[in-house]
């Protein structure tokens, strides 16, 4: 398993400003991550060193968005005034979850600015829907040259902290969850309202960023 991204859905702002203000943040620059066509969305990227990075998301006013579980999440948690939706974690196979979960799992694509294609397969996203501590999963397709992780990174993720429970996401991924996941710190607090994802912390050029 692979601690792979994280998604951070738009609140009012906008794409635009929302990616210009979590640059400032994090003194790094977003790429145009081009549309989910048959999601409803669209992204920027910010990359991340150890082959992650952040998806900075919108919903579009798009018949997709308002049919596939992933669009619906977006348009929620943008409804909410945006924030942390979630977290992902790739693999190489996903046939043992998809059996486990009694799901299949669905085909994502999304085209470049430039017109280039990046295809994967992902699953779980109904999960995250009905329980937003739990993570989905998914399998790139493409070749390595098109993946985000082929991107220029100077950031890294240091930490994760989660409104939830570390056993409840136990039980989801069939796996226990260490305090230190794929090097990555991984916190769990009670609840006290949304569950989820609370905040990331960021190691950047200028020392620990907490978003």
């Amino acid at each position: 398993m692979h601690l792979d991204h994280l998604i951070y859905a738009v609140g009012p702002l906008g794409l635009e400003a929302e990616a210009a203000r979590l640059e400032s943040l994090l003194q790094v620059k977003s790429v145009d991550g081009g549309i989910h066509p048959s999601f409803g969305t669209r992204i920027r990227l910010i990359p991340l060193v150890d082959s992650r990075h952040i998806e900075i998301v919108e919903v579009l006013d798009h018949p997709a968005a308002e049919k596939v579980p992933y669009g619906q999440a977006v348009r929620t948690r943008s409804s909410m005034g945006g924030g942390w939706l979630g977290w992902v974690i790739s693999m190489d196979d996903l046939s043992e979850y998809e059996a486990r979960l009694d799901r299949t799992a669905v085909q994502g694509v999304r085209h470049f600015p430039d017109g280039r294609l990046l295809e994967w397969q992902q699953l779980g996203v109904k999960g995250l829907i009905a329980d937003p501590q739990l993570p989905f999963f998914i399998r790139w397709i493409s070749e390595p040259s098109v993946l985000p992780s082929a991107l220029p990174a100077s950031i890294a993720l240091d930490e994760i902290q989660i409104a939830g429970s570390r056993e409840r996401v136990a039980e989801w991924l069939g796996s226990d969850v260490p305090d230190v996941f794929d090097h990555v710190t991984i916190t769990f607090d009670s609840p006290s309202g949304y569950p989820g994802v609370v905040s990331a912390t960021f190691r950047t050029t200028s020392g620990l960023v907490r978003i």
